[in-house]
């Protein structure tokens, strides 16, 4: 890769951060009178941790990776805003990503003026490295790969993002947020080979914790510097850092959950392939399944109408005719697949 201070904006390298009272204070004390906290309504009143070295500790120890190469933030979607704001130029330049693909990489070039190239899959969705890096060029500071990917479902051929990784001097984004759900292990064994690797992972998807908003950034610790040099200062509250450590705690109950949506991705897969109208299932190593129908509209508006909820895709690049389908717990998915039923039947 490219020395990193080169991919940097200038502006970045040169930023002083904000220094908040619990950056310049650590530890205990017996009265805490620096920073203009109500005394009351303990512990509530004081300000979080600002690096989460707790929760960092706890989720390291898990990830075997030392606490300097991970980053938490409120989603996983400020990761990914912050890499817009750290590497890249507005106005001037471009980062090249996967279509179709989880859209916030878009929205986020979008919000900070930057050029956003997609570069087709395969009709499979399958990934062709050599195309993909044609479309850099010298302003490309950024490439995003979702694996397994979204809308799509599949993991992309590893060969093909090693490909990327060893041809890029940018820094090349993987977002794993359903890599619990994966047979394949995640990229962050390889951060030691690729100091321009940054892999983001979640708790929403298989930790069941969507509405508490933690999301992770593994990549170098000179990367992590950067990020929380921009970063705001209390960035992840108190209640989101209490509650993840709580739930790391059982860890079993996680992968209880993972084992039973597998099982019921392969049943709802199995289900769906009997009805008449669905004419293809793509391969998923995700909590969800993308299915392509007879008139996608006509059967989305039938499932609202029975008070059933998946996503309408059919407008997105590839997925012409498909539904994404989240894998539900047993009961729902029961209820989908009665209801589909319903629907053929009424043709």
């Amino acid at each position: 890769m490219a020395d990193l201070t080169s991919l940097v904006r200038k502006n970045i390298l040169a930023l002083k951060p904000y220094s908040c009272a619990r950056d310049e204070f650590h530890g205990e004390a017996s009265a805490f009178l620096d920073a203009n906290e109500n005394p009351f309504n303990n512990p509530y009143n004081r300000y979080p941790d600002p690096l989460q070295w707790k929760l960092k500790e706890s989720i390291t120890a898990k990830k075997k990776v030392p606490s300097t190469h991970v980053f938490l933030g409120n989603g996983s979607d400020e990761a990914i805003d912050l890499v817009f704001r750290v590497f890249c130029e507005p106005a001037q330049d471009n980062v090249v990503a996967i279509a179709p693909t989880y859209g916030m990489y878009e929205v986020s070039a979008d919000i900070n003026q930057i050029e956003y190239r997609k570069v087709h899959l395969n009709d499979d969705f399958t990934l062709n490295a050599k195309k993909l890096l044609a479309a850099t060029d010298d302003h490309t500071k950024v490439i995003f790969l979702c694996s397994p990917n979204n809308p799509s479902g599949n993991l992309l051929d590893r060969h093909e993002v090693l490909h990327v990784l060893e041809n890029f001097g940018g820094i090349v984004v993987i977002d794993e947020a359903y890599i619990d759900f994966s047979p394949e292990t995640s990229w962050i064994e390889q951060l030691r080979h690729f100091p321009n690797l940054i892999v983001l992972q979640t708790f929403s998807k298989a930790w069941g914790l969507a509405g508490v908003r933690l999301g992770m950034a593994f990549a170098s610790p000179e990367i992590i510097l950067l990020f929380n040099k921009v970063k705001y200062p209390y960035n992840v509250n108190i209640l989101t850092q209490d509650l993840v450590l709580e739930h790391l705690q059982f860890e079993s109950r996680k992968r209880a959950w993972v084992e039973l949506l597998l099982k019921e991705r392969e049943r709802l897969i199995s289900d769906l392939l009997k009805i008449a109208y669905v004419k293809t299932i793509y391969p998923s190593s995700a909590n969800f399944v993308l299915v392509k129908v007879h008139d996608a509209n006509a059967v989305y508006s039938y499932l609202v109408e029975k008070s059933i909820v998946v996503r309408n895709r059919t407008n997105v690049i590839l997925c012409e005719g498909c539904l994404r389908i989240t894998v539900g717990s047993p009961d729902e998915n029961n209820l989908l697949i009665k209801v589909l039923k319903t629907y053929n039947e009424s043709l």
